[in-house]
Parts: structure tokens; sequence; C-alpha cells
């Protein structure tokens, strides 16, 4: 791997003498200011950058953090005048990756420039793994609106820790479990394992062991070799724990340890056991209402919530419902041994103005089921199985009364009339109702509390959050 090197010191000896000694061996730029250096590296980020702290016009702390944005994955080692350890400590606690004092000896630059050239690789080795693994087990996520966009961005960010635990929240079938693989994939754990329990899926008496596991002779029937619970197999790796507000409180005590200390009792054992687990949660309850209804522990709640990323229903995201859906009939197509070369006019429009309740899980299936019954090469309304789109006439105020119109009853009407087509429509689903009507949800049941109340149709004050 050939590697570039951007030198940025005002001194023009040591610019000279540094690029002179590297250019037999690594692509080399050389900058006197800061401002070059940064115009440079834009142009074209390096690979390692050579950085005098005393520049004339910005100090090379200052402009660490404009390299680093400039330049992701390139390794700093800063160059001081003078051996100054709070300097370097400041220089680290940055970014930097190594330091030299002024003056540079060949020996130590060489030996820090060898060790940076290895951090590189392992570092570009590990990005091409991680691209790899996320090809292969993530082939067609979609990331193309704002809202999966933004979320997109905060995974990212999120999976630089090995630990930080993460609460992903959702409606059904968004794909939180795929979420939580992003996560896992993207981070320094990536290769240990992602291990995955559907807390509503196990009985409530088998949820501990089968978390914990459980010695010898833990209990009537154990097996005589004990077992193996599901948080020492993700040791190294990832545990997601999906719908997590099914835990019984009891399981939910022993789980805090856990997430707290990193030790848990297997059922029956007498000594704790220690591993490296993140736990990414998930949920497509109110955990903060479970909380007030005390079905879900407080402290426990914060503990899984230190990082919280909803994950957007389809409705929300108009922009990846197509490209979703070619995918989709591309990947089914293929399994299918169907030639199928794509939907027409009428049936994206029946997509785009489904309301999808069933979120991503919902197209999959409607896509697969188009793949496995279309009569022609491409999908119509009629495989979809859904109703083309209505054009509505357009709306028409009527004119004034002679004696007046009762403003307050018509507009009270009205919204009536929306919230309950949003509710028919959602199926009676609030949350996803209000958001169709861009409303927060708690704004949407004062106003039908109020509204279908048999309260006068005044039009009530909404509540202080919304204002």
């Amino acid at each position: 791997m050939h590697l570039s090197i951007l030198i940025i010191d005002d001194e023009e000896s040591i610019r000279d003498s540094l690029a002179l000694t590297l250019g037999r061996d690594y692509q080399v730029a050389t900058a006197a200011t800061a401002g070059q250096g940064l115009e440079l590296a834009h142009q074209e980020p390096p690979d390692i950058v050579l950085l005098d702290i005393g520049l004339p016009d910005q100090s090379g702390l200052e402009i660490m953090p404009k390299l680093r944005a400039l330049a992701p994955h390139a390794a700093i080692i800063v160059i001081t005048a003078y051996e100054d350890v709070r300097t370097a400590i400041c220089a680290m606690k940055a970014g930097a990756v190594d330091y030299l004092v002024k003056p540079v000896r060949l020996e130590a630059l060489s030996a820090v420039l060898g060790r940076t050239a290895s951090f590189l690789r392992l570092g570009k080795e590990t990005r091409l793994l991680q691209e790899r693994a996320l090809r292969e087990h993530m082939p067609f996520f979609i990331a193309e609106s704002d809202a999966i966009t933004a979320v997109m961005d905060l995974v990212g960010r999120v999976a630089q820790s090995p630990d930080t635990p993460v609460l992903v929240e959702g409606e059904t079938g968004t794909g939180k479990e795929l979420l939580a693989s992003a996560i896992h994939l993207r981070s320094p754990l990536f290769r240990g394992p992602l291990v995955s329990l559907n807390c509503a899926a196990i009985p409530r008496d088998l949820v501990e062991s089968e978390l914990f596991g459980y010695a010898p002779g833990a209990f009537s029937g154990a097996e005589r070799r004990g077992k193996t619970g599901l948080v020492a197999t993700a040791d190294g790796g990832t545990l997601f724990l999906d719908e997590v507000g099914e835990l019984p409180l009891e399981v939910q005590a022993k789980l805090l340890r856990f997430v707290q200390s990193g030790e848990f009792y297997p059922v029956g054992a007498t000594r704790p056991r220690t591993v490296q687990t993140r736990i990414i949660a998930a949920t497509n309850r109110n955990l903060e209402e479970c909380v007030a209804q005390g079905t879900f522990r407080q402290d426990l709640f914060f503990r899984l919530a230190v990082v919280r990323i909803r994950v957007p229903s389809l409705a929300e995201r108009q922009g990846d419902i197509l490209p979703m859906a070619r995918a989709f009939l591309h990947e089914f197509a293929t399994k299918f041994g169907r030639e199928l070369t794509g939907l027409t006019p009428e049936a994206e429009a029946c997509l785009l103005a489904h309301s999808w309740p069933g979120n991503v899980r919902e197209l999959k299936n409607l896509m697969e089921r188009a793949a496995l019954l279309a009569r022609g090469p491409q999908i119509t309304p009629e495989d979809l199985g859904l109703e083309a789109p209505s054009r509505q006439p357009a709306t028409t105020l009527p004119p004034l009364p002679p004696e007046g119109l009762d403003l307050p009853r018509l507009l009270a009407q009205v919204e009536r009339h929306y919230l309950s087509q949003a509710l028919a429509r959602t199926q009676g689903n609030e949350s996803q109702a209000a958001r169709l009507l861009q409303l927060t949800r708690d704004t949407f049941r004062y106003r039908r509390a109020k509204l279908f109340s048999g309260d006068a149709p005044d039009a009530p004050t909404p509540p202080a959050e919304d204002k």
C-alpha cells in the first residue's frame, strides 16, 4: 500500500529535509501554514500528516479537528519544538497517533512511521472486512430518504463504541433487527458474534436460563453439564434483545446488573461470570409508559437508553418505497426464476399511496407475492393486490349562508372527520394516525378526547409542548 504524507511545518529547512528523506518511500506534499495544509488536505486527503504545533497562522492543535473532518482516516503525528508533555497529551486526546520532538531524529521518525503504517494497514483491512460483511448481510438495505439517512448517520457514530448500550424504537416491521446488525457490523467488535433473542417468544420461566445459562444440576431436569446462556455466547460481540419490554421484572433486575458491571450469575451458580458483550435492545412499545405503569424498571430503562434510535415507519420514508420495492422484486424474481422487468406506473402509484401499517415487512411480503403470481413481465396493481388510488375531486368551500357561519362547529366537524379517517386508515393505531396528521401522539390523544367527548366544539388550547 503506497502511503501519502502531508508535512505542515513553517520551517523550510525541516520541510525540505523531511520531504527528501521520505520521498523515496512515500508520496509527499508540503505546506508552510495551517491554511495551506488544510487546502491540500481538502484537495487530496493524505494517509499521514506530520503536523507542527507552532504554526504562524494557527496552532497545530487548533486545526486538528479540521484535518480530522477532511481526512477522517488519516494518522496525525504532531511535531513540537520542545519536549512538552502537556502538548503531547493534548494532541493525543485530540486524535494524534504519536508525536516527535524537534530536532527530528531519523531513527525516531523511521520508528514512528513504521508503527503508523502498520496501524493504517490494519485499519484499512478492517474497513474492507466490515464493508464485505455489510454487503453480505445487508444486500438490500436502502437508505435514500432523509428520514433514514439521518438514522444511519447516527448508527455510524454509535457504532464507534464497542460497548455503549443502544435502545432501538419503532413500529413492528420497520427493520429494528437490521439496524442492530448495522451497528454490530460497523463496530470494533464486528468479528464477534451477533446473537438475537426475541424476549416475547420465550416462556417467562425460561427467559433467565436462556439469557444467563445454568450451572450443572441447577434444577430438576437440567442438563448434566449445564448450559451456556446467550449473554456468554455473545462474548466479544453483540446481544440483540428484541421486544425487551416483555422481560419479566425479576429478569430485568439481573439484566440491569449485567449491563452495569458486565457480571452475571448463571442459574444455580455461586460465582459470577464476566464477559464483554454489547447490548442492543429493541421495542415497539413506549418503555417510558411501561415505567410509569410499573411493568419496566426505570433504572434499566436509563441504562439501556444511553443512545436511543427511532426507526421511522415506511410511511415516513416515501423516498425509499420504490427503490426497496425494486430491490425486493429483483431478489424474488431471481429466487423464483422469473424474468420480471419492473413495475408499471400504476403499480408504483399504488405503492406510494398505500399506508403501510406493516411497514418494510409488509412491502417485502407484497413483492414476494407479486413476483410469484405476476402474469406478465411487469408488476401491475392486480399483481400487488392493491386498489389504484382514487382521484379525489378538488375540495370547494361552501359560500357563507345569509345568517352567517358557525365556524367553531364546522372546524370541529372537519377535525373529527380527519381524526376518524386517520384512525381508520391505520387500523386504530394512534401513533401512526398522529404521524399521518403531522401531530405528536400526545396532541392527537388530546384532540381525540376533546372532539369525541361530547363537549362544546370550541377549539381547546393544545398541550404546552406543542405550542
